[in-house]
């Protein structure tokens, strides 16, 4: 049946026989350390990952089997994610060496090790290449916390890109697998900020093989077993966590589903069909099938025989289809490209296809490819997630680096990984959809096992252990109550716009690991430095005060990100209500227990949804609170998330999509950008100048002036703004010289009133 006829429910399709079983509901997986050991398990562990031939040699190795490359330096700790991924397949028998940091301007470096027998695993590293190269604003960053030395530019731009094609360069025919965080916001079609446009799938720009997406230890086990037991990469299709690319296949096997029966996008008039499939046949509208051109499959993406446009017929939606051999089908790439309003659709389904539980596989149409995307990966037990933290990590950087300072290593090196993922869902951040809503727990006894292992091997421990965490601070062991709801539901978050009813929060078995924690011989004190949710703190008030009692060095850092409901809506986020009820609690826990403790709150300028007066409403509770912010973090669009949909398509991907929707606003102007931020800073005389014009453009000009009611002051000290002098208030004398430094002028309560004379 073609595939561009009007679209209704009885006109589903048939999907490629390639996916050869069955995905059924959250199935019992197979335990991940259950498999039969490769041959190499014989040579057992290896003190650090090869870096070099030399040490291969030492180990016996003639050869790797799989080499992961990876942009950020080589440390053996289970924080660093090539660690992590090595030493788990090191435990399955495979011989694991890491190329770190190469130099990407030739594939010579990337032959270091030699040929893997079995494939090059590729990462940018913890962090996007991008996010870690350029700022908010596109300026180019001249450190890298994951370099030795903190040393900028020792990797590439779109780094995953650009290591897969050396290696491509090098060993043309050894398979290439990559993951990591840049890989896995990038696996559809998705908004660049940098470049300003819809790029296409990452997959297809590294000519890569396969992308596993996620926290991918139970994709790359399976993968790498059935790679070692002959199987070909390209027939590995059925992999959930993982994304490929097909051609021409045949039609049975799955159901396709078109993503407007579940979401529509658009009207139902007279609109080009948004949907048009762009696969080898086509018919035109006598039904005749007209053959697209032959030849190279991404050469024929850009130019494609037209087709004449179809008008979309909505029909009810499908119901009683079998969810596991069900595909939903996503616009192409060409149509998000293109029409903001299609990519920010294809965004939603995108996230609402995220739950493990009832999540379908996604399809989306690149040229003459498509691009496959199955369910996500299955959570990690807790027995699973202890073992892969208990590896044999040296936890230290790879001795090459001597004594080369690592920032990142540094700020986690005496702190302990407690949990995986993030049911919060904010719209601006990238954990949920990298690391899944589904909270994946250590067991307590495997935490405090390594508390003990920072004890006795970790070079520079006093006796405090730095944060006990994850992607948050207290989700430990926080689930929902029916794991049948669980399974079923679509929410893209459990606390918003309010904590669902089924989510468990009771955080007294995190009171006592902390209890416990404490308790170990050789530990003095222990912090908690994640990011705390106190919409959640606040429901086990025992939980707050066992924190501000214990746990805190002076100062707690949480995020309500804003005191408006307009951009908090947007980004899914509790309004002030709930900041008030916790900072309650933590000043009267603070007083019983004799501290003097402050809390840090951060906040995001220009997100969008965010209007100048909503900044300005921020900047007076700062003021009012008495809180002056040292670094101010504007909103960066990363790839995928729902924020960074509102922010290109200026439509609110929280709600349906259509084309008259809720519209959204950004402030995407430097002069806008550098206002907001300015608002968060309120007290730098460097930003005195900007403010005064806003507030004067935004009738607010009663906030100017000296008195304590006042934003910003009407005098401007030297060398500091766009002005180099400034005039006193009601003086009509020529500008003066100011006597005060910036940091005086920061604290100035006005002018200094004279003792009358004798």
């Amino acid at each position: 049946m073609p595939l561009n006829v009007p679209i209704s429910v009885q006109h589903y399709t048939r999907l490629p026989s390639l996916f050869r079983s069955l995905l059924p509901m959250m199935p019992a997986p197979k335990d991940l350390f259950s498999y039969r050991r490769h041959w190499a398990h014989k040579f057992g562990p290896a003190p650090f990952l090869p870096m070099s031939r030399e040490e291969m040699d030492e180990l016996g190795w003639d050869a790797c089997d799989i080499i992961i490359v990876t942009g950020d330096a080589y440390v053996d700790h289970p924080s660093f994610g090539m660690a992590v991924i090595g030493r788990t397949l090191e435990a399955q028998g495979f011989r694991v060496g890491i190329i770190a940091q190469p130099d990407w301007d030739s594939a010579e470096p990337f032959t270091r090790l030699g040929r893997p027998t079995l494939y090059f695993g590729v990462t940018a590293g913890n962090m996007d290449s991008m996010v870690n190269r350029y700022t908010a604003e596109r300026r180019l960053r001249s450190d890298d916390a994951y370099t030795p030395g903190n040393l900028g530019g020792r990797r590439p731009d779109r780094a995953t890109i650009v290591y897969a094609q050396r290696c491509r360069e090098a060993f043309r025919d050894v398979p290439i697998v990559i993951g990591g965080i840049e890989a896995s916001l990038r696996r559809i079609a998705h908004f660049d900020y940098w470049q300003e446009k819809v790029r296409r799938s990452i997959l297809l720009d590294s000519k890569a093989d396969l992308l596993l997406y996620g926290n991918a230890e139970r994709a790359i086990v399976e993968l790498s077993h059935r790679l070692a037991a002959g199987e070909p990469i390209r027939q590995i299709q059925d992999l959930r966590g993982s994304v490929f690319a097909a051609g021409g296949t045949d039609h049975s096997g799955w159901t396709e589903i078109d993503s407007s029966q579940i979401d529509e996008p658009g009207e139902i008039d007279p609109h080009p069909d948004p949907y048009l499939d762009t696969s080898a046949t086509a018919t035109d509208s006598s039904g005749d099938v007209r053959q697209e051109p032959t030849g190279d499959a991404d050469a024929q993406g850009a130019a494609q025989t037209p087709v004449k446009p179809q008008v979309v017929q909505f029909h009810d939606r499908p119901r009683g289809l079998d969810r596991s051999r069900s595909v939903v089908r996503i616009p192409a790439f060409e149509q998000v490209r293109d029409d903001p309003v299609l990519y920010a659709h294809a965004s939603r389904i995108l996230h609402l296809e995220s739950n493990p539980g009832n999540a379908r596989a996604l399809v989306q149409r690149h040229g003459r490819r498509d691009i496959w995307v199955n369910p996500p990966p299955l959570p990690l037990s807790t027995p699973e997630l202890d073992r892969v933290f208990e590896q044999p990590y040296q936890r230290v950087p790879h001795p090459s680096y001597g004594d080369a300072r690592i920032p990142a290593y540094e700020m986690i090196r005496f702190s302990v990984n407690i949990m995986r993922g993030c049911f919060g869902g904010c719209s601006f951040c990238s954990i949920t959809e990298h690391e899944g809503r589904i909270i994946q727990n250590r067991s307590e006894d495997s935490i405090l096992r390594e508390i003990g292992n920072i004890r006795d091997m970790t070079p520079g421990f006093t006796g405090v252990v730095s944060d006990l965490g994850g992607p948050t601070a207290n989700m430990w062991r926080l689930h929902c109550k029916d794991p049948k709801i669980e399974s079923s539901c679509r929410r893209l978050s459990c606390v918003y716009p309010g904590i669902c009813k089924n989510l468990n929060t009771d955080q007294m078995p995190l009171v006592r690991l902390y209890q416990r924690a404490r308790e170990l011989p050789g530990v003095k004190r222990v912090l908690i430095a994640s990011g705390l949710r106190y919409d959640i703190a606040v429901e086990t008030p025992e939980y707050v005060r066992e924190l501000v009692t214990h746990h805190v060095g002076g100062y707690l850092k949480i995020a309500p990100e804003h005191t408006e409901d307009g951009p908090l809506s947007k980004m899914m986020k509790p309004g002030m209500g709930t900041y008030d009820r916790f900072k309650a609690l933590f000043d009267r826990y603070s007083r019983e227990a004799g501290k003097e403790q402050y809390l840090i709150p951060y906040f995001i300028a220009a997100h969008p949804g965010t209007r100048d007066e909503d900044m300005l409403e921020l900047a007076l509770w700062l003021k009012r609170n008495g809180f002056r912010a040292d670094q101010v973090q504007a909103f960066l669009p990363s790839p995928m998330a729902l924020a960074t949909a509102m922010w290109h398509s200026g439509r609110n991907p929280l709600k349906k999509i259509t084309r008259h929707s809720e519209p959204v606003l950004s402030a995407k102007g430097r002069r806008q950008r550098r206002l907001h931020k300015a608002f968060l800073r309120y007290h730098d005389p460097e930003n005195w100048p900007i403010l005064r014009e806003a507030l004067q453009q935004m009738g607010r000009a009663d906030l100017i002036g000296n008195g304590k009611r006042h934003l910003v002051p009407r005098w401007q000290p030297a060398g500091t703004g766009e002005k180099p002098e400034g005039v006193r208030r009601g003086s009509g004398r020529r500008p003066f010289r100011s006597r005060h430094t910036r940091a005086e002028a920061q604290d100035y309560k006005g002018p200094r009133k004279r003792k009358p004379s004798r």
